[in-house]
C-alpha cells in the first residue's frame, strides 16, 4: 500500500503532505495529552491508598534511554523480511562484577604478603549489575516497513517510465490484499464478539476490579470520549467546513474492528477500505497517511499515558509540580509515538513517562487489570484520529493532486500523439495489402 501510494507522487507533493500530517499529528496528541491531564487533575480518581488496590500481572523494566534508542533502531531494520514478525528490543541481564576495594590499613597490606589468595578474597566485593543487551520480540516492525515503504516508493515514483512496471505490481497485489479483506470483514463481528468475550471470561472478579478501579476507567472514558467527539470532529470541521459526522459514517467498520482487535496496525486494511471507498478519499492520501499515522499517531495513547501516570501520583499521595506535569505532558507525547501499533503496547512505553518524575514504576500493575478494556477504547480513538487526519489533509492538498491529475492527463495526451504517426503507418501498410493482392490476382 505504502509503495503504490508514494510512487504516486512527485517528491514536491509528498513533501508538503508529510508536513501538514505531521503538523496535524502534533496538534491533535498535544491537545490529547492536555485533555487527559485536566480530566485527571478534576476528577481525582486516585483517592485512598494503593495497599486495597488490586494488582494483576507484572510489568518489564525498562530504560527511558533504551526505549527511545530502539525506536530510532527500529527505523532502519537490518532485514525486511525479519521485520514482518520481529522488532529490536533491548533487553536486561544480570551480571556479576567483582569490585576492588581500596584500603590503607597495614594488616591489610602485609596480609596481601603473607596470604595473596586470602588477601584477594578480602579486597573484592561481588556486585550485581543489569546490563543491557540486543534482543528482539515478536510483532510486526511496523515503523521500520514504514520507512522503507515510503524511500521505495519515492524511487519508484522518480523512476518513471522505467519504475512503471514495479509500481503496477504493487498496485495491483494492493487491489488483490483489498478483495481478500472484503472477504474477510464479512466473518469480523463474529470474531470481535468472541475477542471480547474471551477477556470478559478471563477477569477473576469483575466487582472487585470495577470498585477499585471504577473512578479510573470512567475518568479515562470521559477523556478519551472528549477527544474523539469533540476535539477531532470540530478540527475536521473547522478545516474542510464539511460534515464530520458524515464522514464518521462512514468509517464504522473500521471502528468497530479497532475495538475488537485493539490494534491499530490490525485495522489498517479496513480503514483502508471505509476511506477510498465510502468517503471518497484520494488512494494517494491514505496510503501515504493512514500507515504512518498508524505507527506515530495515538491520541489515545498519549491521553491515557499522562491520565494514568497522574493517577498514580494521586495514588501514592506524590503532589507533582508545575514542571513535573510539563516533564509528563512532553514524554507521553514522545512515548506514544514509540509506541507499537498492537495490544497494549501503551503499558510498555508507559514506563518512560513514569520515570521521567520518579514516579514507581511497579505501580502500572494497578491498572493491568482494566487495560485490556481501555486499550480497545484508545486504539478507537487513534484510529478515528489517523482517518479524520486522512480527510483533513486529503483537503489541505488537493491542488496539488489536481496539478498531478492534470499533469497526468498531459502525459497521456502526448503518449497518444507520439503513437499517432506509427498508427497512420500500420493503417497505410493495411490499406496497402488489398491492394496488393488484387494486383496479384
Amino acid at each position: 500500500v505504502m509503495f503504490s501510494g508514494m510512487a504516486a507522487l512527485d517528491s514536491k507533493a509528498s513533501g508538503k503532505m508529510g508536513i501538514r500530517a505531521v503538523v496535524y499529528y502534533t496538534t491533535t496528541t498535544v491537545i490529547a495529552v492536555l485533555i487527559g491531564i485536566i480530566i485527571v487533575m478534576i476528577i481525582h480518581p486516585g483517592k485512598g491508598t494503593k495497599e486495597d488496590m488490586h494488582r494483576e500481572g507484572k510489568i518489564e523494566q525498562v530504560s527511558a534511554a533504551d526505549a527511545f534508542l530502539d525506536l530510532i533502531r527500529n527505523m532502519f531494520p537490518p532485514n525486511l523480511v525479519e521485520a514482518c514478525f520481529k522488532q529490536f528490543k533491548t533487553n536486561y541481564e544480570k551480571k556479576i562484577f567483582k569490585v576492588l576495594v581500596p584500603t590503607n590499613e597495614t594488616s591489610t597490606m602485609s596480609s596481601i604478603l603473607n596470604n595473596i589468595t586470602e588477601s584477594m578474597k578480602a579486597l573484592t566485593q561481588m556486585r550485581e549489575e543489569m546490563v543491557p543487551i540486543p534482543g528482539s520480540v515478536n510483532g510486526v516492525n511496523a515503523l521500520g516497513l514504514v520507512v522503507f515503504s515510503i524511500c521505495f516508493g519515492l524511487v519508484i515514483g522518480n523512476m518513471k517510465e522505467e519504475g512503471r512496471a514495479l509500481k503496477e505490481f504493487f498496485d495491483c497485489l494492493n487491489e488483490a490484499i483489498m478483495r481478500l479483506v472484503a472477504v474477510i470483514m464479512w466473518y469480523a463481528p463474529l470474531g470481535i464478539l468472541f475477542l471480547i468475550a474471551g477477556k470478559i471470561v478471563e477477569m477473576e472478579d469483575m466487582g472487585v476490579v470495577g470498585g477499585q478501579l471504577g473512578m479510573y476507567t470512567i475518568t479515562v472514558m470521559i477523556g478519551l470520549l472528549i477527544h474523539a467527539i469533540f476535539v477531532l470532529p470540530l478540527l475536521y470541521f473547522l478545516v474542510t467546513r464539511k460534515n464530520p459526522w458524515m464522514f464518521i459514517g462512514g468509517l464504522l467498520q473500521a471502528l468497530v474492528t479497532a475495538l475488537g482487535t485493539s490494534s491499530s496496525s490490525a485495522t489498517l486494511p479496513i480503514t483502508f477500505k471505509c476511506l477510498e471507498e465510502n468517503n471518497n478519499v484520494d488512494k494517494r492520501v491514505t496510503r501515504f497517511v493512514l500507515p504512518v499515522g498508524a505507527t506515530i499517531n495515538m491520541d489515545g495513547t498519549a491521553l491515557y499515558e499522562a491520565l494514568a501516570a497522574i493517577f498514580i501520583a494521586q495514588v501514592n499521595n506524590f503532589d507533582l509540580n508545575f514542571g513535573q506535569i510539563i516533564t509528563i505532558s512532553i514524554t507521553a507525547t514522545a512515548a506514544s509515538i514509540g509506541a507499537a501499533g498492537i495490544p497494549q503496547a501503551g503499558l510498555v512505553t508507559m514506563v518512560i513517562v513514569l520515570t521521567s518524575v520518579g514516579l514507581p514504576t511497579d505501580d502500572i500493575t494497578l491498572i493491568i487489570a482494566v487495560d485490556w478494556f481501555l486499550d480497545r477504547l484508545r486504539t478507537t480513538t487513534n484510529v478515528l484520529g489517523d482517518s479524520l487526519g486522512a480527510g483533513i489533509v486529503e483537503h489541505l492538498s488537493r491542488h496539488e493532486l489536481k496539478n498531478k491529475d492534470a499533469e497526468m492527463g498531459n502525459s497521456v495526451i502526448e503518449e497518444n500523439e507520439m503513437k499517432k504517426p506509427y498508427q497512420l503507418i500500420s493503417q497505410e501498410n493495411d490499406n496497402e495489402k488489398p491492394l496488393d493482392s488484387e494486383t496479384k490476382m
